[in-house]
């Protein structure tokens, strides 16, 4: 904060493309080939969570798939009671690694 008030930094998403580039860098596959490779690890993620699955990857974290039930919500803008549908959902648990290390991480501008 500076004069109390929030600083803002511009902030990068890491995307698809910026994973391939850097195991096309780290590894020296061809780039199509490190798409490929990127895409079924991807993949192979997702089929495990809808097969409910846990995916645990060590030092970095744990997706779980959760059944959340059917239960009584609020429509926000009337306030009428609504019905909400059971449904499955993701959860991300960061392991004590990544905790550690984003804590400890140096932001620069």
């Amino acid at each position: 904060m500076i004069n109390g008030e929030t600083q803002v930094t511009v902030q990068h998403t890491l995307t698809r493309a910026d994973l391939c580039d850097a195991v096309h860098e780290e590894v020296g596959l061809s780039r199509q080939e490190c798409s490929g490779l990127v895409e079924r690890t991807l993949e192979l993620v997702v089929e495990s969570l809808e097969r409910g699955e846990t995916v645990k990857l060590s030092g970095f974290g744990v997706f779980q798939v959760r059944e959340k039930r059917a239960r009584m919500g609020r429509n926000p803008k009337t306030g009428e009671p609504a019905a909400i549908n059971p449904r499955r959902v993701i959860s991300f648990r960061a392991s004590q690694i990544m905790k550690s290390r984003v804590h400890d991480a140096v932001v620069e501008d």
